[in-house]
């Protein structure tokens, strides 16, 4: 998918980025760096979890638009 939706485009582009590298170091090394880094359930965590999940249905959102 190509981002010709501006900076809100690219901010979604990389949340997802990071959001996949998280699932795959827990998938992989058992290790969740969000949690690491944040606290396991904290406020915090949580969060970032929401803000990652809304950047995936935005980027979702580009794959059904039509050009």
């Amino acid at each position: 998918m190509k981002c010709s939706g501006g900076t809100l485009c690219y901010v979604a582009a990389v949340l997802v980025i990071i959001g996949g590298l998280n699932w795959g170091l827990v998938g992989i090394f058992n290790f969740n760096l969000v949690d690491a880094i944040f606290g396991a359930g904290s406020v915090l965590s949580r969060i970032v979890y929401i803000v990652v999940g809304l950047a995936a249905l935005y980027m979702c959102g580009g794959f059904f638009k039509k050009e």
